[in-house]
C-alpha cells in the first residue's frame, strides 16, 4: 500500500463542503428559492433543506456559518502539517527507505521525525486522508522478469494455434 498527494491544493474538507452548501443554500433562501429545488444540490437533502430554512429563518445566514470544532485540537498544527506534507513529497526513499512506497508505518516515522509528534495509525490515516488530501494507492504486482513483447508474441501467435485445437 502507498499513498500519492491527488493534488497540489489540498481537498475541501466534509466540514468545508457542508459549510459551502449551507451559505449556498441561504443565497438561494434569499432569491426566494423553493427547497425542493435548493434540494437539488449535491449533497443536500430535501430534510437537510427544511433544516436549513428554520435556521436561516430564525438567524439570517450567519446561524448557517460553520462553528468552530469542538473536542481535541489536532496534534500537528497547519505549519507542522506543511512540513509534513514537503518531506513525504521528496518521497520514501529520500528519507531512507529500501522502496518507494509509503505505509502508515513509514509515514508514522517520518512525521515523527520532522515535528517531534508520535501518531497512532488512524492519526497518520487521518493525517493522510484529510489533511493531506492523498489517498490511498496499491501497486500493481508483477514478476520482475515479465516481459510484454513474448506476452503480446504468445496471445498474437501460440494463443490462436492453442485454441484452434479444441
Amino acid at each position: 500500500m502507498s499513498f500519492k498527494s491527488s493534488s497540489v491544493v489540498a481537498p475541501l474538507t466534509r466540514p468545508q463542503l457542508s459549510g459551502a452548501r449551507r451559505v449556498q443554500a441561504a443565497e438561494l433562501f434569499d432569491q426566494g428559492r423553493l427547497g425542493a429545488e435548493i434540494a437539488r444540490m449535491p449533497g443536500a437533502s430535501e430534510e437537510s433543506v427544511r433544516r436549513w430554512r428554520g435556521v436561516w429563518g430564525e438567524g439570517g445566514a450567519g446561524a448557517l456559518c460553520r462553528r468552530p470544532a469542538t473536542g481535541r485540537p489536532p496534534e500537528l498544527d497547519d505549519a507542522q502539517v506543511e512540513r509534513v506534507r514537503a518531506a513525504l513529497e521528496q518521497g520514501a526513499q529520500a528519507h531512507g527507505f529500501e522502496a518507494d512506497l509509503w505505509t502508515l508505518e513509514r509515514v508514522g516515522l517520518v512525521v515523527e521525525r520532522v515535528s517531534g509528534v508520535v501518531l497512532s495509525r488512524a492519526s497518520v490515516w487521518r493525517l493522510l486522508t484529510g489533511r493531506l488530501g492523498w489517498s490511498l494507492q496499491r501497486p500493481e504486482r508483477r514478476a520482475v522478469e515479465r516481459d510484454e513483447s513474448e506476452i503480446a508474441r504468445w496471445i498474437a501467435h501460440e494463443w490462436p494455434r492453442i485454441k484452434k485445437r479444441r
